[in-house]
């Protein structure tokens, strides 16, 4: 599959630990994330930029040929390697083809080794080559990814040279850097200073940074054996590679086994999950987003019902689930482990919820394929899941509490706990403090599913269901109410048009909203919100409503859920859909035609072969935001396997025996 050189399109390679190596099909890096080498030192967060890019050329006796790109600030970009590139491939892995005057053809690749912190890069020749030397300077920080970095007398060049291996040790605390080639190294210590960075300027962000170079790699090209290089970072993965005896047979080695490993994939969004699925301690867990997201608590039980539920990755659900049970505290899984070892931020009233309706939806996944749980394994999810309902049934952190109604209420001032959580200093954008519509279903579903392991919660769940389906209806809209009980004021309810409604249809194992105004709800969600793109944030006309998400920090986060269109929400909205029309073949083939295709489409638009975590609320509807979004492809990834599929098999497996001592004070 090619692409035109759009410094717009971007491409990434993950290494299955929460490192990646990722640029643009132009060749020049435009965020300050764009690296041949991001490692992960502690899976998947503690992560440093390592090699950031490298100055690569061809010498032959017709004169010298440039294969990278800089971008320099005042619009200057020098070399201008892009000018020789004939044709772009993403898949399976980035491949320039370059096509030179003097009849010299060559092509460039490169794939992050799965399971290492390691990159490896390809250079192959064609046609004629005589004389030709290719060159290549590596361009290394050491920093940590969100950062910037400048000439400074710290940064130690120093190359320690062991055969086919070269060692830079950058600086104390951060990872050496190994390097091994089939070429000769000369060490050749240099600055290169100013590059300019667009992406982090649109972002209202510093910009330029300059880059060590301590040597350069020199092949003689030929069409005997390619010119290479493997990047990594010096732990105990990168043994390895040494075990493959040369740097050549490393690279071919593992160049086959990524082959082998991609075409497994049966669709190009199947391979697209892979590369959010990594280690986490003796599991797994899921990036929400590249290149600066870690595992975010909400993304992660959102995404796993596609990317591994859907796909039929159980072992890797399996892992998730049970690597996240451990760390329940007071009720609450953490939203965010920071990317630089700080203690988890309990600071989410939803991310436990869908917890719960991913281990409802796991089971139900092993239950299809008429496989068995092991009781260990079951008796960790029940734990884990009676913690999260006893914790949010007596009261924990931040007001989340059961109400007299039965309902959920949440919220403090200063603090945004729903999905909708911008905040900018103390301006928390769309606090929602009361009691949400979509945490509602969320709370509802997880007492349902908890119910069938133990009948206490029955009693809950009806009290909340009765106090819902009187209270939230708004006839003003023919919709939900956003929030009932507004800052914790009875009576008082939010009337925004937004998308959260639908989880009450759609999106979830069980509707509380069903019948005619299910109907009503789909209907006027598709007529306010739905895009080609996603589902609006906020519906236009609405006060707040922003029909661009541009700007510096302030004026992106203040956009970012009013108005602004998150693809992941399609899930929820196809689901609802074709759940009000009775969910026939002839339904859910107009629902593929008319909503998903147009999503899948726009795959090529930004991150290459993924989809956008965001994009502009107004046509054309420019993606934006991460371009690699975890829950945008897992919900794509759901509705293309499972919700619109129009084979139904397997039963539901009976969890209300599967466990006992759920009880707590209620």
């Amino acid at each position: 599959m090619s692409s035109v050189l759009d410094k717009k399109a971007e491409w990434l390679e993950a290494d299955g630990l929460g490192g990646f190596a990722s640029g643009t099909a132009a060749l020049v890096r435009t965020r300050r994330y764009h690296a041949l080498l991001l490692a992960a030192t502690k899976p998947p967060t503690g992560r440093f930029v390592l090699v950031n890019g490298l100055e690569a050329w061809v010498e032959t006796p017709q004169g010298t040929y440039p294969l990278s790109a800089q971008a320099y600030p005042n619009g200057v970009e020098f070399p201008q390697g892009a000018q020789w590139v004939e044709d772009f491939h993403y898949t399976p892995w980035p491949k320039w083809r370059y096509q030179f005057e003097n009849g010299l053809r060559l092509t460039f690749e490169l794939f992050s080794a799965h399971g290492q912190a390691a990159t490896v890069l390809i250079w192959r020749v064609a046609g004629a080559c005589d004389g030709a030397v290719l060159a290549v300077r590596p361009l290394i920080s050491g920093r940590d990814p969100h950062a910037l970095h400048h000439e400074n007398g710290s940064f130690r060049f120093e190359a320690e040279v062991r055969g086919e291996k070269v060692l830079w040790r950058p600086y104390q605390g951060v990872p050496d850097i190994a390097a091994w080639s089939n070429g000769a190294y000369e060490q050749k210590p240099d600055w290169y200073r100013n590059f300019f960075y667009a992406e982090e300027q649109a972002r209202g962000l510093d910009c330029t940074e300059d880059l060590a170079a301590p040597g350069v790699f020199r092949w003689k090209l030929g069409p005997e054996a390619p010119a290479v290089l493997i990047l990594a970072a010096e732990t105990a993965g990168s043994r390895e590679i040494e075990a493959y005896g040369t740097a050549l047979n490393a690279a071919l080695e593992l160049e086959k086994r990524a082959w082998v490993r991609r075409e497994a994939f049966a669709t190009p969004l199947e391979r697209a999950a892979d590369a959010y699925l990594v280690r986490r301690g003796e599991g797994h867990t899921i990036v929400a987003g590249y290149p600066w997201f870690t595992d975010w608590g909400r993304d992660t039980f959102i995404a796993l019902r596609g990317l591994c539920l859907a796909t039929g990755r159980l072992e890797i659900a399996r892992s998730i689930l049970l690597e996240w049970s451990g760390v329940v505290d007071q009720g609450m899984l953490p939203n965010l482990f920071p990317d630089r070892g700080a203690a988890p931020e309990y600071n989410s009233v939803d991310a436990s919820l869908w917890y719960v309706v991913a281990v409802h939806d796991y089971l139900e996944a092993r239950a299809a394929r008429g496989e068995s749980v092991p009781a260990a394994d079951l008796e960790r999810l029940r734990k884990a899941v009676s913690a999260i309902l006893c914790g949010y049934a007596g009261g924990t952190r931040y007001g989340i509490r059961a109400d007299a109604d039965g309902l959920l209420a949440a919220g403090q001032p200063g603090m945004q706990l729903t999905w909708m959580d911008a905040k900018i200093g103390d301006w928390v954008v769309t606090p929602r403090s009361g009691k949400p519509v979509e945490v509602q279903a969320l709370w509802m579903n997880a007492l349902r599913i908890g119910a069938r392991f133990q009948d206490q919660w029955t009693v809950l769940y009806e009290r909340a269901y009765a106090a819902f389906e009187q209270r939230f209806w708004n006839p003003a809209t023919g919709g939900l109410y956003d929030v009932v009980d507004a800052d914790h004021v009875p009576g008082r309810n939010g009337g925004s048009f937004r998308p959260n409604q639908l989880f009450a249809v759609g999106g979830l194992p069980f509707p509380i909203l069903v019948g005619e105004r299910a109907r009503r709800v789909v209907d006027a969600v598709e007529a306010k919100l739905w895009t080609p793109a996603g589902l609006r944030s906020l519906a236009p006309g609405e006060p707040g409503y922003a029909p661009h998400y541009a700007g510096g920090v302030r004026e992106r986060d203040g956009a970012y859920h009013q108005g602004t269109v998150w693809p992941w929400l399609l899930g929820p909205f196809v689901e609802a859909w074709v759940r009000v029309r009775g969910g026939s073949a002839r339904v859910k083939r107009e629902a593929r035609a008319r909503f998903l295709q147009p999503v899948l489409e726009r795959m090529g638009a930004a991150g290459l072969g993924h989809i956008a975590e965001i994009a502009d609320a107004e046509p054309p509807h420019a993606p934006n935001g991460c371009p690699f979004q975890a829950w945008s492809v897992g919900e794509a990834l759901r509705l293309d396997l499972d919700v619109l599929r129009e084979a139904e098999d397997g039963v539901g497996i009976k969890l209300k025996n599967a466990g006992q001592g759920m009880a707590c004070r209620t």
